[in-house]
């Protein structure tokens, strides 16, 4: 399953290492064009002591939504309060969240668009006017309550753009997509991986990792780790070409950094489909995965490096993905 893959962009328990998160935007390694706006609307709110415009964060996963939600409330000088939208069931849930916010706090909600329709609606009025009306009772004692809320930021970071209600989208006054990382970008992050961790790294490793790392930070500081750990059994703790090679060939991620998992997305596409049109659906059921996992992890960075393509038909290998299997490759009509 993808979560259980090395270059997964999903969380893992074992990566609550904060030390790692940068605090500050001049911290903060990429992204610089997001992160010259959001310094200007952050000095603006300061200047005006007014709270920040709501923000909505979006782009494949692990590129630092959450790390930038939480350095957003370090530049204001403000608590922030983290949630997730799958773990809000009901609208007295996130009344019961709201209504602790101080004034000026950030509440971060993650995969903001997995909050249900009647919850996000609650959601409205907070954004707009800082109120909330809450239902209570039932048949005639039936009432509202209103509850006024402090002036405060919401921060919604997303996967899937398009998965939000319109309604929705519109109360966010910033809206930035974070893109995956350059290499030079990548190269600086494990660098400075490799300092919190007082591990002495190569050049040419500190490279290959990030040729490796599918633009992805997340993914560059848990490949570190697991190079790390060959350098401590092998080579007295220092990471050098051989050494960085040798773990990442045991672990199964190639020099494109493509692993079992999307071999076996790209075979079934080539092999079952032949080379596609295929729907995500049908592509689901054969490698037996959610069709969620495959949009949302399989597939932003196969298409980033055009191992497929998508078309109102479905999904479609390309000549780079026959190369990269071996297989020879024959100009088709979908090609």
């Amino acid at each position: 399953m993808a979560d259980e893959r090395v270059i997964s962009p999903s969380v893992v328990e074992e990566e609550d290492n904060l030390s790692l998160r940068p605090q500050s935007l001049k911290e903060y390694i990429g992204q610089e064009e997001s992160k010259e706006m959001l310094d200007i609307y952050i000095k603006a709110a300061l200047k005006r002591n007014e709270s920040l415009d709501h923000v909505l964060l979006y782009g494949p996963p692990g590129l630092g939504k959450t790390t930038l939600a939480q350095i957003i409330a370090n530049e204001l000088g403000t608590n922030i309060q983290v949630i997730s939208g799958p773990s809000i069931e009901r609208s007295g849930d996130l009344a019961a969240v709201l209504s602790k916010l101080s004034e000026g706090d950030v509440l971060f909600i993650d995969e903001i668009h997995r909050l249900p329709r009647y919850v996000e609606e609650v959601l409205y009025s907070a954004m707009e006017d800082y109120v909330i009306d809450i239902v209570v009772g039932k048949d005639s004692s039936t009432r509202s309550i209103r509850i006024e809320l402090p002036p405060f930021t919401l921060v919604g970071a997303t996967t899937r753009f398009g998965d939000l209600s319109a309604p929705l989208r519109d109360r966010f006054g910033v809206v930035l997509r974070l893109d995956y990382y350059k290499l030079t970008e990548l190269e600086a992050i494990i660098s400075r991986t490799a300092a919190v961790y007082e591990t002495t790294i190569d050049q040419a490793a500190l490279v290959e990792l990030a040729s490796r790392s599918r633009g992805t930070p997340r993914i560059a500081n848990r490949l570190f780790r697991r190079v790390r750990d060959f350098a401590d059994v092998r080579n007295e703790g220092v990471i050098t070409l051989p050494i960085c090679n040798e773990a990442l060939a045991k672990l199964g991620i190639d020099k494109n950094g493509l692993d079992y998992t999307d071999y076996r997305y790209l075979k079934a596409i080539i092999n079952t489909f032949k080379g596609g049109p295929v729907g995500v659906e049908s592509i689901a059921a054969t490698i037996s995965e959610e069709v969620s996992t495959i949009e949302d992890v399989y597939e932003p960075y196969l298409l980033q490096e055009g191992y497929i393509k998508r078309s109102s038909r479905g999904r479609i290998a390309t000549e780079k993905a026959y190369k990269e299997l071996g297989i020879p490759y024959y100009k088709g009509l979908f090609s």
